[in-house]
């Protein structure tokens, strides 16, 4: 018969780490593929209008966003409680938008400039004066495919 000899000065063999490098790669490009950078800080108040008939957009990338509502809560001492005008990561002037919209169409591709869109993120209580003003601005600045986000109304 067979004997089972325990031997008591056998150590564990090592744990094999040759492989451990491409599995963190693995992970790390998991992670880099899923995850979506915050785009901007708002400073503005957007709370947008319901509508029934809503499209997603096909090509984000191509999309240039203007954020209309009234200041944060901690911004409100410095630029007071009327409705105001977030490009990028700062509020801005209607003069300004004109400016925006170009250093933004000479950033993008040259074959991309025709295709770009113009996002309006509206507060639902934002005067349509306001809203007014940013057209023409866009109208000046030959930004003609503006599109108005709003939030998928539900059914009754």
């Amino acid at each position: 018969m067979a004997q089972i000899r325990k031997d008591k000065d056998r150590e564990t063999p090592a744990l094999a780490t040759s492989s451990l490098p491409d599995i963190i790669f693995m992970f790390l490009f998991f992670f880099m593929a899923v995850t979506t950078m915050k785009e901007v800080t708002f400073k503005v108040r957007v709370s947008p209008p319901m509508a029934t008939e809503v499209t997603k957009l096909e090509n984000k990338s191509l999309t240039r966003y203007i954020y209309v509502g009234k200041p944060m809560d901690q911004y409100k001492k410095s630029f007071g409680s009327e409705t105001r005008i977030q490009l990028g990561d700062a509020f801005a002037d209607v003069n300004e938008l004109e400016e925006f919209i170009v250093s933004e169409r000479s950033a993008m591709n040259e074959n991309d400039q025709n295709l770009m869109t113009v996002s309006i993120k509206a507060d639902k209580d934002t005067k349509m004066g306001v809203i007014n003003d940013i057209k023409q601005s866009l109208r000046r600045a030959y930004a003609l495919k503006i599109v108005y986000s709003a939030n998928k109304r539900t059914a009754h």
